[in-house]
């Protein structure tokens, strides 16, 4: 699928960390009026999520058409808190429901990773943040610094775009629960019928009193949207003049990248990598270090962030293009989840988005060194490979080969 063509007449705010989403969030939701739309992977109440939760229940309670869903590997609400927002009408639905054998079984490594809401029609946030307090981690319990992550608000022309993609995923679910009802029939017309049902949105209203930045929604998914993230990030990288800087929380890119990365360096080009210093997954962790050597040797900075985890997935190209979105750089995000980048053209957004990530890099990160770097132990090389192998086992289960 070719990359879609990035549209003028937005109004566009970077929010950084739940300190800044969540309250925006609960806003436009408090606004609402007649529905939202909120697509999230992780769904935790514990610390400032409660607050997002409290939000939809009152939007909920006064009438708002509210449709939450969440995915089945990353959420499990406490029953407390689902019967409590099912109780005020909120619309609950669980994209692939883990089994028994959990992720075991082929296929239930395609999650819904992505990250959306739609108010309204007119208001739309994307982003890597989850409904997750930044001080608060589920597996590894409370944090001393807040997790480093990034969201948009847009208003503008591409809210209709994020509203129709939301809703027929709704669609699409609804279907396949009727037929595991075994109503398969009705079901799958209904499948097919579901992009034109699709219910429309309120036009949104152009942007006003500020920059008309130009934006683009660039999806990921497993039908016809499989490669358009990756291609945007390779097509910006190759045309990338002066500085290329991504903050990316699980970084393993797959050869094309890796190549347009080094010939970007080779070039002139200042690339600054902002990744994942302190552990959290093993595989994640461990397995993105192979690659460092070549990228390093390159001249690509590599900085590690280790404050508290880094989540975002960001990038910005020459001070004018940059992404805010919540796919990593990593086959299973490039392979298997369904993810939503928003690509904006903007001075004034770039620039902030920019100063962010110079500020965590130079204040916030330690750069690696290449000799270190090649000095490291074989313990550490060890760890290197095995999780590079569970991660190609992984992929090979799923019919995939990335790197």
């Amino acid at each position: 699928m070719r990359i879609p063509p990035l549209r003028g007449g937005h109004r566009i705010q970077l929010l950084e960390g739940s300190r800044e989403f969540f309250p925006a969030l609960i806003a436009a939701i408090d606004e609402a009026r007649a529905q939202v739309l909120l697509e999230t992977y992780i769904f935790d109440c514990t610390g400032s999520g409660a607050d997002v939760a409290y939000a939809l229940e009152r939007a909920a309670r006064r009438g708002v058409s509210v449709q939450v869903t969440v995915d089945g590997a990353g959420t499990e609400l406490e029953d407390s808190w689902r019967w409590r927002l099912e109780q005020a009408g909120v619309q609950f639905r669980v994209f692939s429901p883990l089994g028994a054998l959990g992720l075991l079984v082929p296929g239930q490594w395609r999650r819904l990773h992505r990250k959306l809401c739609v108010v309204d029609g007119k208001v739309g946030f994307c982003g890597g943040i989850n409904i997750l307090d930044d001080y608060h981690d589920p597996n590894h319990g409370a944090l001393q610094s807040p997790r480093f992550d990034f969201a948009l608000r847009v208003v503008g022309p591409l809210v209709t775009q994020m509203h129709q993609t939301m809703a027929r995923q709704w669609l699409r679910m609804q279907a396949m629960s009727r037929a595991r009802r075994a109503q398969l029939v009705g079901a799958l017309e209904s499948l097919r019928a579901s992009r034109a049902r699709v219910p429309s949105a309120p036009a949104a209203p152009l942007a006003t009193g500020m920059p008309r930045a130009k934006a683009a929604l660039i999806l990921r998914d497993n039908v016809r949207n499989r490669a358009g993230i990756e291609r945007a990030y390779r097509r910006a990288i190759g045309r990338a003049r002066n500085e290329i800087i991504i903050a990316n929380a699980y970084f393993v890119p797959g050869r094309k990248m890796r190549r347009a990365l080094i010939r970007a360096a080779r070039r002139g080009v200042k690339v600054k990598l902002l990744l994942q210093g302190r552990y959290e997954y093993f595989m994640q962790y461990y397995a993105a270090r192979p690659v460092f050597g070549a990228l390093l040797k390159a001249g690509v900075e590599i900085h590690e962030y280790s404050p508290s985890f880094l989540h975002a997935k960001v990038a910005v190209v020459d001070g004018m293009w940059a992404t805010v979105g919540s796919s990593n750089l990593d086959p299973l995000s490039l392979l298997l989840a369904r993810e939503a980048n928003v690509v904006v053209e903007d001075i004034f957004f770039a620039a902030r988005l920019r100063e962010r990530l110079v500020y965590a890099m130079e204040h916030e990160g330690t750069r690696m060194n290449a000799v270190e770097y090649e000095n490291r132990s074989g313990l550490q090389r060890a760890k290197e490979w095995v999780a590079l192998g569970v991660m190609r086992a992984a992929l090979a289960i799923q019919g995939k080969n990335y790197l």
